[in-house]
C-alpha cells in the first residue's frame, strides 16, 4: 500500500473512531446529514477562516500516528476532511492572493514571494460588508510590498511585516532586546509591540474581538492566518520538547536511489544539494527527521488555538450557526523524490488538508473526497453568505459538495490546473505548468532543459512511474497538453511568463562534499548525424508514434550536405544545363 492510500485509511478508520466516541449520538449518523441540511432554516452564519502556513497535507493526529492534535482532530470528527484539496500555486504569497481574490496566479498577478504589487485587486470580504458581515483579519497577510497597513474589506486589523516571529526578540540581540527594541504588529493602522508567543497572541486577539469588540447583531467573518508552522518553526516553551522521543518517519522516495530518481527530469536531482533539498535544505545539516520535532510542536500551539475558539463557540451557542475551516496556504515536502519545502507540482507540495465543521450543516466524521482547490474558498464564501459571484472570480463554489446536497461521486469538479513562476530567490525550481483531469496529472516546465512527467494519481499516489513517454498514454498526453495550454490563458486570452526584478543571486549554495548534478536521460545521448533529428522537434501524434514502432524516421531530416540534404541531391531536382552556366 503506498504512503498517500495509508494515510486516506487511516483517515477513515481514526475519523470513525474520533466520532463515535466524542460526538453526540445524534451527529454520529452521517447519512441524514443532508437530510438536515435540507431542512435547516436559513439564516446568515458567522465563518472562521483559519489558515496555518505549509502544513503537510497529512499533518494532522488522525492522519499520522503520533502527532497530537486532539483539539483539530475533534474539529475534523464533528464534521468534514476534504483529502482532495490542492492549490493552483504552492508558494505562501500567490495562495493566499489567490483564496483572497477568487483569482489565479496568471489574473492576479501576485506571481511570487517577492513584493508582487495588489494594486486593483478586490478581497473578498468585501464583499460580504457588503451583505451586513462584521470582517476581521489577523496573522500573515504577506503581499503586497512588504506592508502591515490594513487592507480593504476588514473592520478590524492585525498583521506585520513579511514572515513574522515567533518570539518578540527572534533574531535581535540581547543588547538591543534591553533597549526595548522588540517586533511589531500593525493593529488598525498603529504600531503595537509584540507581546508574547505570536500564535497565542495573535489568538488572544481573534478572542478579544470576538468576546469583546464585534457587533453581536451581525454576522461575522474572521480570516486567522497563523504563522505557524513555516521555517524556522519555533513551538511555545511548553511543547519545546514535546516530540524528544519521536522517531519521524521519512518518505521512502527521499532515499538517493536509481529506482528513486528513474523517469525523473533533472532538475529533481540536481535540487537535491540545495537550499530546497533534502541533502542540504535551508544550508543546513539538521536531519529532516530532527527538523520535524520543531515542526509539529510549533503545530501544537495552532491546535491549542482551535480548541480555544471551538470552546468559545459552544460556550456562546454559536456552534451550529458558526462555519469553522481550518486548512493551509500550501503543501511542504520532507523528503519526497529529495525536495523539500513547496513550489512544485507533486502532491506533497500542492494538496493541503482541509477540514470544515458546522453541527447540522457540515456532514460529521465523513471523509469527503470531492476535489477543493483554494481557487474555489472565495466563491464558496460568498455562496454561503447569499452574495452573488463577481465577474472575475474564476473558482467554483463547493458549498454543495460541502453541506452533501452534492455527493462526491457526482461532483463535477473543474480541472485542477497549476501554475508556478520561477523566482530568483529560489532559482532551483524551475517555472511549473500542470494539469490534472480525473486521475491524470501532466506537469511540463518552462525555460529549463528537461524532460516532462505524467502520473496516474490514483494507482500511483506517491508519484514514482513516469508515464510522459508511454505510448499507451499518448494521447492522453496531447490532450492535456492543449487543455492546459488554453487554460493558462490569461484574462485577456494572452499566454503571459511574468516576474519580478532580480535583486540578488538567490540561494544557490551546494554542499561542497555534497551530491553533484544529475546526468542526462540516457535516451537523449545519440551519436552525431542521425537522420532522425527532427523527430523529437516534430508534434508529438500517433502517426509519429506508429513510423517509430515500425523503426523508421518520421521526419528524414539528414544533416546539411549528406543525403537528400545536399547540392549532389538537389541539383537532381534542376532542368538540364551546362556544367558552369548561370
Amino acid at each position: 500500500m503506498t504512503f498517500l492510500k495509508r494515510h486516506r485509511l487511516l483517515a477513515t478508520v481514526t475519523l470513525g473512531c474520533i466520532a463515535m466516541s466524542a460526538m453526540p449520538a445524534s451527529a454520529k449518523e452521517a447519512p441524514a446529514a443532508s437530510a438536515a441540511v435540507q431542512t435547516q432554516q436559513q439564516r446568515p452564519r458567522n465563518v472562521i477562516f483559519i489558515l496555518v502556513d505549509d502544513l503537510r497535507f497529512d499533518g494532522l493526529g488522525f492522519l499520522q500516528p503520533g502527532i497530537k492534535t486532539p483539539n483539530i482532530d475533534r474539529l475534523a470528527a464533528g464534521g468534514s476532511y476534504f483529502p482532495n484539496t490542492r492549490v493552483t500555486s504552492s508558494l505562501c504569497s500567490p495562495s493566499r492572493a489567490t483564496i483572497l481574490t477568487g483569482m489565479t496566479a496568471r489574473n492576479h498577478g501576485v506571481v511570487d514571494n517577492n513584493n508582487s504589487s495588489e494594486e486593483g485587486l478586490t478581497f473578498f470580504p468585501k464583499y460580504l460588508q457588503g451583505q451586513g458581515y462584521q470582517t476581521a483579519f489577523f496573522g500573515k497577510w504577506h503581499m503586497g510590498n512588504d506592508t502591515a497597513s490594513p487592507r480593504p474589506g476588514f473592520d478590524k486589523w492585525l498583521s506585520f511585516s513579511g514572515q513574522g516571529n515567533y518570539y518578540p526578540n527572534t533574531g535581535i540581540p540581547d543588547a538591543q532586546f534591553a533597549k526595548g527594541v522588540v517586533h511589531k504588529y500593525n493593529v488598525d493602522g498603529k504600531e503595537v509591540p509584540q507581546k508574547g508567543y505570536i500564535t497565542d497572541e495573535l489568538t488572544d486577539y481573534a478572542m478579544n474581538w470576538l468576546t469583546k469588540e464585534r457587533d453581536p447583531k451581525k454576522p461575522f467573518f474572521l480570516y486567522l492566518s497563523h504563522k505557524a508552522v513555516h521555517s524556522d518553526p519555533l513551538p511555545p516553551p511548553r511543547y519545546a520538547h514535546q516530540y524528544d522521543n519521536f522517531q519521524f518517519r521519512l518518505p521512502a522516495s527521499a532515499a538517493n536511489t536509481p529506482e528513486n530518481y528513474k523517469g525523473k527530469p533533472r532538475w529533481v536531482y540536481d535540487q537535491r544539494n540545495t537550499w530546497h533539498g533534502i541533502d542540504f535544505y535551508y544550508n543546513s545539516d539538521m536531519p529532516m527527521t530532527e527538523y520535524l520535532k520543531y515542526y509539529y510542536a510549533t503545530l501544537s500551539a495552532v491546535d491549542d488555538s482551535v480548541g480555544r475558539i471551538m470552546q468559545y463557540l459552544k460556550k456562546a451557542g454559536l456552534e451550529k450557526d458558526t462555519l469553522v475551516v481550518f486548512t493551509s496556504d500550501n503543501g511542504f515536502q520532507v523528503g519526497e523524490h529529495g525536495l523539500i519545502d513547496k513550489r512544485t507540482a507533486y502532491e506533497a507540495s500542492v494538496k493541503v488538508p482541509l477540514v470544515m465543521y458546522e453541527p447540522g450543516t457540515v456532514p460529521a466524521g465523513v471523509v469527503n473526497t470531492g476535489a477543493i482547490r483554494n481557487l474555489d474558498f472565495a466563491p464558496t464564501f460568498l455562496d454561503l453568505a447569499g452574495a452573488p459571484k463577481p465577474a472575475q472570480f474564476e473558482g467554483k463554489s463547493a458549498w454543495p459538495l460541502i453541506t452533501g446536497k452534492v455527493a462526491a461521486k457526482d461532483w463535477q469538479a473543474p480541472d485542477f490546473t497549476y501554475e508556478y513562476y520561477w523566482e530568483w530567490t529560489f532559482p532551483q525550481t524551475p517555472g511549473t505548468f500542470a494539469i490534472q483531469r480525473g486521475n491524470l496529472k501532466y506537469i511540463q516546465y518552462y525555460g529549463v532543459y528537461d524532460i516532462d512527467e505524467l502520473y496516474d494519481v490514483a494507482a500511483d499516489p506517491d508519484e514514482m512511474q513516469n508515464l510522459a513517454e508511454d505510448p499507451k498514454y499518448l494521447s492522453a498526453k496531447i490532450e492535456l497538453r492543449k487543455a492546459l495550454y488554453a487554460q493558462l490563458a490569461n484574462s485577456q486570452g494572452k499566454h503571459v511568463i511574468p516576474y519580478t526584478q532580480r535583486q540578488s543571486i538567490g540561494a544557490v549554495r551546494r554542499n561542497r562534499n555534497g551530491t553533484g548534478a544529475a546526468p542526462f536521460p540516457d535516451e537523449w545521448l545519440v551519436e552525431p548525424n542521425r537522420e532522425d533529428r527532427l523527430d523529437p522537434i516534430v508534434n508529438d501524434s500517433l502517426a509519429k508514434q506508429a513510423a517509430h514502432d515500425r523503426g523508421e524516421n518520421f521526419l528524414p531530416a539528414p544533416i546539411v550536405g549528406q543525403g537528400t540534404n545536399s547540392v549532389e541531391h538537389g541539383v537532381k531536382s534542376l532542368p538540364d544545363k551546362p556544367a558552369n552556366s548561370h
